[in-house]
């Protein structure tokens, strides 16, 4: 019986001590972010009065003319890297950084692969109708094409895109994709002897 009372006993203080454990954590993880995002807001006061004393909008504004709020991004950033570093402490006092950080590193590394295949998305079809459009000579700098009833002049023909010029003067961009996808009258060429 004696036996039976300590196995109970030892199996109470193992439980008892592992969720004042977790508890303590919890805690300890709370307050970590408590006081980590009072720090924050207080880093934020203080650099808004101090870089508004120093006038760095004002300054660039009239020195580069951009209306964008320098104060505004120094402070956003400095502020958010303080709640970032609060984030990370406070994960790591309930044991679960190492997770969480390689999950976030995998998301971004999907979000940056899928903005450049969106990127790329567009640009390779323009580069390759470009290089047909200059392998064949399917038109040439000078021509005076018609599509779509617009009738223009061929004044560039890069590798994602061509510049026309209509007869009323317009300026025209079209890409090179687009181009080689439409019915294009062009007339012929006098050939060189």
């Amino acid at each position: 019986m004696q036996s039976q009372n300590i196995t109970i006993n030892t199996g109470i203080d193992f439980i008892d001590n592992l969720v004042s454990g977790i508890f303590t954590n919890i805690l300890v993880a709370v307050l970590i972010l408590l006081i980590g995002f009072i720090i924050g807001r207080v880093v934020n006061s203080l650099l808004k009065r101090f870089l508004k004393d120093m006038k760095i909008d004002e300054t660039i504004k009239k020195k580069v003319k951009i209306k964008i709020s320098v104060e505004n991004i120094i402070r956003s950033t400095i502020t958010l890297i303080i709640y970032l570093i609060t984030i990370i402490m406070a994960l790591n006092q309930l044991g679960i950084t190492t997770l969480l950080l390689n999950i976030i590193s995998i998301a971004i590394i999907l979000l940056i692969t899928f903005s450049i295949i969106l990127a790329l998305k567009d640009l390779i079809p323009n580069m390759v109708a470009g290089i047909k459009i200059n392998k064949k000579e399917i038109i040439k700098k000078g021509d005076k094409i018609s599509f779509d009833r617009i009738y223009a002049v061929v004044h560039e023909i890069t590798l994602t895109e061509t510049k026309l010029e209509s007869k009323s003067g317009d300026i025209i961009f079209i890409p090179n994709s687009l181009l080689l996808k439409k019915v294009i009258k062009v007339p012929k060429r006098k050939k060189k002897k």
